[in-house]
């Protein structure tokens, strides 16, 4: 058979078992077994067992359930409560005044939670109803929620670099760096969006509280003291080169421990269902890496990334064009899977061709992240817009229309590192400078 043709076959296989309803991970290890089967010498079965156990013993994939584990920890105390009346102080001066804190808020809350999904509940729980009670239109608040709350996706510690990082085997710690300056780009670019729209409807903001003294705004803010530290605990021993990223996970879990029992919110039930719902997360998690990891090797004895590579090889893009065409390869994939099934799943396929181009992995797992982020809020198949839906009660098209200015930032923000690399790479080498 040609390599269309068996291409067209395990796609087609593919998209019939998730059609029925199968797990996303059986399924990716059910294609690998048709292709293995039917196009490969290899006994299917030995190769299966050897490759998903690989998978599942990597000392590098630690780290992914010790961050999920520290961002339901901190998803179940008052942190949520805590947060808003930490916040709302700065931000009462700036146009949009509270619209803010749905950024701020995520950008906070991403540092410690490293789930889109996680940050956009915990937030929009916070924020939903206080700035709905407070007079601020709906669209505003449901579209920059929607918008900054994946920023759980690059703000570092990040579940998806995690499993960018195993599967494209690109330093975890680099690229939790590496993520820092975007992050704090993309959510510049969320607040001055939200800036912007209040001088140009500034009938639409409601008025601002009283003036605080800075000294009150220091004691209304006390309560973010702890998590303020624990981000910086986290992250600054990963730059430091003090801790690995699983180190720096098991930091963040004993930290998220002393802080929630020191808030008074760490109760054994409390306990109990962070521990829950970190391994049902990352059991999830591990079953789609497994089964990736098997149908990259199916596809590499099938020899389908390298026929693919010298196929985009041959059509003769530049970088910018290999870019702009990845970008809306992934947009479209995201219509259809979620961020980790996406990435686990080209990553083996796309890799060879990326470094054959001269792309730093680095900046494309940033670039990867970005686009992810993107499909977090495209329909069908929007994670963000499934967790507002049930928060809000909307129809799905309405939500993604209001997200839809959020969207366009994004793109401007992949253009941004496109033209300025730097802001990808310049802390991961300062990184390896004081090391």
């Amino acid at each position: 058979m040609s390599d269309i043709a068996i291409t067209g076959l395990l796609v087609l296989s593919l998209f019939l078992i998730l059609g029925s309803g199968v797990w996303i991970g059986l399924t990716l290890s059910g294609v690998a077994w048709i292709g293995m089967q039917l196009f490969a010498a290899r006994p299917a079965g030995d190769a299966m067992a050897v490759t998903i156990w690989g998978s599942a013993s990597s000392w590098t994939l630690t780290a992914l359930p010790l961050f999920i584990w520290m961002g339901e920890i901190l998803f179940r105390t008052r942190l949520s409560q805590d947060m808003f009346k930490g916040l709302a102080p700065w931000v009462q001066s700036l146009p949009g005044r509270l619209l803010h804190t749905n950024v701020v808020g995520c950008t906070i809350f991403a540092a410690v939670s490293g789930s889109s999904a996680a940050t956009c509940a915990t937030i929009g729980k916070m924020t939903l109803p206080e700035l709905t009670r407070r007079g601020y239109p709906e669209k505003m608040i449901v579209g920059t929620l929607a918008g900054a709350s994946t920023l759980g996706l690059l703000i570092p510690p990040s579940i998806i670099m995690i499993v960018y990082g195993v599967s494209a085997e690109v330093s975890i710690s680099q690229l939790f760096i590496a993520g820092v300056l975007p992050g704090v780009l993309l959510a510049a670019l969320f607040s001055g969006y939200i800036m912007v729209w209040a001088l140009r409807n500034p009938e639409q903001v409601p008025a601002a509280d009283r003036r605080m003294t800075f000294m009150e705004k220091i004691s209304e803010s006390r309560s973010l003291i702890p998590v303020v530290l624990l981000i910086a605990g986290v992250l600054g021993s990963i730059y430091t080169g003090v801790a690995t990223a699983t180190e720096a996970a098991a930091v963040g879990v004993v930290g998220s421990l002393v802080l929630s029992t020191v808030q008074g919110s760490m109760g054994w039930g409390t306990f109990k269902d962070s521990l829950m719902g970190a391994t049902r997360l990352y059991c999830m998690i591990a079953l789609i890496l497994a089964g990736a990891a098997f149908l990259t090797l199916s596809m590499g004895y099938i020899g389908l990334p390298r026929h693919l590579a010298e196929w985009i090889a041959s059509l003769g893009l530049n970088k910018a064009q290999l870019i702009a065409a990845l970008a809306v390869f992934f947009i479209i994939l995201g219509c259809f899977l979620d961020g980790i099934s996406m990435v686990v799943l080209t990553m083996g396929v796309l890799m060879p061709t990326v470094q054959a181009a001269g792309i730093d992995p680095i900046w494309f797992g940033i670039f990867v992240v970005l686009v992810v982020e993107m499909a977090q809020i495209t329909p069908p198949v929007g994670f963000n817009l499934f967790v507002l839906q049930g928060m809000t009660n909307r129809q799905l098209p309405w939500i993604a229309k209001t997200a839809l200015p959020m969207f366009l930032l994004m793109c401007a923000a992949v253009t941004l590192i496109y033209i300025f690399p730097g802001i990808v790479t310049w802390l991961p080498q300062q990184m390896a400078t004081t090391r």
